[in-house]
C-alpha cells in the first residue's frame, strides 16, 4: 500500500509502504483501519499487519511494538528474534523517541506537558476494573502546536470551528494514552469514535469526506543496537489527513464556506 493510501476498510488493495529496511529491520506505514496482529477480537478475514509484511518480504517479522488500529503511521518490526530482542529493551529502557501529529478540536498553548495516570486496558472491561486488579500507570506526554484553524463551520452554539495540529512526543507508552490525556483537557483527536466529540467527528466527515481518526505516527529516533549510529525514520500523515489539513488552512486564509472541497 501506498504510504499516501492512510485508511483501509475491508481488504489491503496494494503492497504496504516500507519506509525502511536494513538488515536487522524493517519498518513500514500502517493505514489507519488496520490491526497490527491477529488477536480473538480479528475476524478470519480481516487484515493483519504483521502478516502482510510477512508475505511481502518473504520472512516472519516480530511487531516491536503497538499502534491502534485507527492510528496511522510507522511501525517498527525486527527481522529475527535477536534484532527484535536488542530494539526491544531500547523500548523497555525509553531509549526510542516516537512523535506523532493529531489535530484536535480548539486552539491550545504553544507548548503543554500532560502528566496523568492511566489504567491499562485488561480485557474488555477495563473501565469497570478495580484499582487492585488494574491500578493506574505514570502517562506522560509531550505536546506542541505546529498550527491552529479558524473556520466558519458553525456548531451548537458557536458560529466558528476550531482546531489544532500538534506534534506529540509521548514519554510513556499506555494504551490509548495520547488519545485519553487529550481527551482529559477536552481537546480530542478529530475522528477518534471512542475518546473523541461526535460532533466534531460528524461535522469532519460532512466538510471533507474523510472519517478516519486524524493521529499518524510520523518519526522514530533510536540508536541503531549494531551500528550505533543514530536512526530517523519518517512518514508523512497521510493523503486524506493531508486533504484536511489543506481544507482547513485554505478556509482559516480565506474565510469562505462555499470554498470547502470534499477529499474523497
Amino acid at each position: 500500500m501506498d504510504e499516501t493510501d492512510d485508511f483501509i476498510n475491508e481488504e489491503l488493495t496494494r503492497p504496504v509502504a516500507v519506509v525502511y529496511r536494513d538488515e536487522h529491520y524493517i519498518a513500514v506505514f500502517k493505514p489507519a483501519g488496520l490491526i497490527i496482529h491477529r488477536s480473538k477480537l480479528t475476524l478470519p478475514h480481516e487484515p493483519v499487519l504483521m502478516q502482510a509484511v510477512r508475505d511481502q518480504i518473504g520472512q516472519f517479522v516480530y511487531p516491536m511494538h503497538r499502534l491502534d488500529r485507527p492510528t496511522a503511521g510507522i511501525v517498527l518490526f525486527g527481522l529475527n528474534s535477536e534484532s527484535a530482542g536488542k530494539l526491544g529493551q531500547l523500548f523497555i529502557d525509553r531509549k526510542i523517541d516516537k512523535y506523532y501529529q493529531a489535530l484536535v478540536r480548539g486552539h491550545v498553548d504553544e507548548q503543554f506537558t500532560i502528566d496523568r495516570p492511566l489504567r491499562e486496558k485488561f480485557g474488555e472491561d477495563w473501565e469497570k476494573g478495580s484499582t487492585a486488579d488494574n491500578p493506574e500507570q505514570a502517562a506522560l506526554t509531550h505536546f506542541t502546536r505546529i498550527e491552529q484553524y479558524d473556520v466558519p463551520w458553525p456548531l451548537g452554539d458557536f458560529e466558528t470551528s476550531r482546531y489544532s495540529l500538534l506534534e506529540i512526543k509521548p514519554v510513556t507508552g499506555r494504551w490509548h494514552q495520547i488519545r485519553r490525556h487529550l481527551n482529559h483537557i477536552a481537546k480530542p483527536v478529530i475522528g477518534d469514535h471512542r475518546h473523541g466529540d461526535h460532533r466534531h467527528n460528524q461535522l469532519m466527515y460532512e466538510k471533507t469526506g474523510v472519517y478516519r481518526m486524524l493521529l499518524s505516527a510520523v518519526r522514530v529516533d533510536f540508536r541503531h543496537p549494531y551500528t550505533q549510529e543514530m536512526v530517523t525514520i519518517t512518514a508523512g500523515r497521510g493523503s486524506g489527513f493531508d486533504c484536511v489539513l489543506k481544507t482547513l488552512r485554505d478556509l482559516t486564509k480565506q474565510w469562505q464556506s462555499s470554498s470547502v472541497s470534499n477529499c474523497q
